[in-house]
């Protein structure tokens, strides 16, 4: 952690929303207001770096020598977006760390949303201390994950993408929660969804602990008791604050 990284900035992309806050760093807490502007129509990367100057601006922190962190939807490779979750075509093989970094005019830390997500769970919150193999999921628009091995990120996991064998469609096409919504499901037709996807990942990974984030982690009494699992799952602690924390977190180390 750099010297005066006593705060952080923190930036999250989603496919509906960008939102940021300025975090300290050392207890993992928001200490400012969260800026959020809604993610524009298209999310093409001019857009959404203008959409980044104005949450940056609400929380006037044009100063380059706070660390600012962005977490993003996608698999990111050495400051590469390779695939497109929720956004725009456009963002799959592109330079996007660089591109932010040119746009902004300072250095970030660019990173997956959901492994930053975990990053903020394992160093302030549920999974704090946890042995093993944690997997956090975030539930939302789409499923997001992060594997965490002995506090050790394993990056770039995808696991809502594991598919549904003879169905033609994905985890997260079946059992986020923006299925239950489209779905019109209730909280019980729903944990169904997820008793067969948390299942699954179960079986493939034998993980130690489940967190489970995203904004309807806050509703966690609802469908979390209705699972039935070997592992033990606990909602977040940071919820959909999970990816501001864990990117200005990074962005200070």
């Amino acid at each position: 952690m750099t010297e005066n990284a006593v705060r952080a900035v923190g930036v999250d992309i989603g496919g509906t929303g960008i939102k940021a806050g300025v975090v300290d760093v050392a207890s993992g807490t928001l200490i400012s207001s969260r800026a959020k502007v809604a993610t524009p129509p298209g999310a093409k990367p001019h857009d959404v770096l203008a959409a980044v100057e104005e949450v940056l601006r609400m929380l006037e922190v044009a100063d380059d020598k706070i660390p600012l962190g962005v977490a993003f939807p996608a698999i990111i490779k050495r400051g590469r977006t390779l695939s497109a979750a929720n956004v725009s075509d456009e963002w799959i093989g592109f330079e996007a760390e660089d591109f932010f970094e040119q746009g902004l005019g300072r250095g970030i830390h660019f990173a997956n949303d959901a492994d930053v997500a975990g990053i903020a769970e394992v160093r302030f919150g549920a999974a704090k201390d946890q042995q093993g193999l944690t997997i956090l999921t975030t539930l939302g628009t789409g499923i997001g994950s992060a594997m965490i091995y002995d506090g050790v990120l394993v990056p770039n996991s995808e696991l809502g993408h594991v598919q549904r064998a003879k169905h033609g469609k994905d985890a997260e096409a079946y059992a986020a929660y923006s299925a239950m919504e489209r779905h019109s499901l209730t909280w019980e037709r729903w944990a169904k969804r997820l008793q067969w996807y948390y299942s699954h990942i179960e079986f493939l990974f034998s993980p130690d602990l489940f967190v489970v984030g995203g904004g309807v982690s806050k509703h966690s009494e609802n469908f979390l008791p209705l699972l039935t699992l070997n592992t033990p799952i606990v909602p977040a602690v940071h919820r959909n604050n999970a990816g501001i924390i864990g990117a200005a977190a990074l962005a200070a180390d």
